[in-house]
C-alpha cells in the first residue's frame, strides 16, 4: 500500500485497528523520513538532575515573560476592549473585532499558565488526550479542519520533567498541521505501550518540502523546536510526509524515561 492510501486509511479507521498497524511505514514508496536520535541509555537519575537545573531556569524565564510579554499582551487587551467599546453597536466590523478579543484573552489565559508551570514544580496535565483535544478550540482552529483524539491503552503517570516535553512537541504538530498543510483531516494519536510512549500527529494535507523537511522553515522554530525537546530528554523523534499526501510526526519515548512508576 502507498502513502496516499495507508494515511488516508489512517486517518478514516485508526480507532478501530490495532496498533500495530500503525508501524514501520518510513521508507515505503518514497517517502521522505528524517529520524532524530538521541541515546536513550542514559539512567533516570540524570534525567532528574537535568530537570531540577532546567527547573531554576524556567523560574527565571518565567519572570522575564511576565515582565514583558504577558505585560504587553496585557495592554494590548485593554486598548482594543476600550476600541471596540466605542464601536457603533450595528457595525460590520464589531462582531469580528469581539471574536478577536476572545481569542486575545484565551492566549493571555494560555500565557498565565504556561508562567505559572515554568515556575512549578509540579506542572499537571490531567490527560494527554484531554489536552491535545482541546488544542483546536484554545486556538481558534477553522472549523473546516476535523480533527480528533485517538488514545490506546491504559494511561500511565508520566515523569514531571516529561509531561510538559510531550504536550508541547504535541501541540506544535498539530499547529503546524492546521497552519501550514491545508489538510482536511488531522488526527493525534497517543499509545501508551508497556515498552514505550508513543506519540503520532498526522494529516492528510499538502505535506511538507523536502528542503524544509531537512533545514527547517526560514523564520519559524516548529520543526526545530520539536527535535530540540526531543534530543532533551533523550528519545527519538520522526517526521514522514510527502507532497500532496500529508504528513506524520511521530514521538516514540522508552517506558523508563517516559513513566513515573514501572511494572
Amino acid at each position: 500500500m502507498g502513502f496516499n492510501n495507508l494515511l488516508s486509511s489512517r486517518l478514516q479507521d485508526s480507532a478501530t485497528r490495532p496498533a500495530s498497524d500503525f508501524a514501520g511505514i518510513d521508507g515505503e514508496g518514497g517517502v521522505r523520513a528524517l529520524p532524530v536520535m538521541t541515546s536513550v541509555s542514559g539512567s533516570t537519575t540524570s534525567l532528574d538532575a537535568r530537570y531540577e537545573e532546567r527547573l531554576a531556569e524556567r523560574t527565571r524565564i518565567a519572570q522575564e515573560l511576565q515582565d514583558t510579554l504577558l505585560q504587553g499582551f496585557f495592554a494590548v487587551s485593554m486598548q482594543l476592549h476600550a476600541a471596540v467599546d466605542h464601536l457603533p453597536a450595528d457595525s460590520a466590523a464589531k462582531p469580528r473585532f469581539s471574536t478577536v478579543l476572545q481569542l486575545l484573552d484565551r492566549v493571555l489565559e494560555q500565557g498565565r499558565c504556561a508562567v505559572q508551570g515554568l515556575r512549578s514544580t509540579n506542572e499537571r496535565i490531567a490527560s494527554l488526550g484531554e489536552a491535545f483535544a482541546g488544542i483546536p478550540n484554545d486556538l481558534g482552529f477553522p472549523s473546516a479542519v476535523s480533527f480528533r483524539v485517538v488514545v490506546h491503552g491504559k494511561e500511565r503517570e508520566l515523569r514531571a520533567g516529561l509531561r510538559d516535553e510531550v504536550y508541547r512537541i504535541g501541540r506544535e504538530a498539530i499547529v503546524n498541521a492546521c497552519r501550514h498543510s491545508q489538510a482536511r483531516d488531522i488526527e493525534t494519536e497517543v499509545e501508551y505501550r508497556p515498552t514505550e510512549l508513543r506519540l503520532a500527529v498526522r494529516d492528510n494535507g499538502c505535506g511538507i518540502d523536502p528542503q524544509v523537511l531537512q533545514t527547517g522553515r526560514e523564520g519559524h522554530w516548529g520543526l526545530s523546536g520539536m527535535r530540540e525537546r526531543a534530543e532533551r530528554i533523550g528519545t527519538r523523534l520522526k517526521v514522514l510526509s510527502r507532497a500532496m499526501v500529508g504528513t506524520e510526526v511521530e514521538l516514540s519515548v522508552p517506558s523508563h524515561i517516559a513513566f513515573q512508576h514501572q511494572p
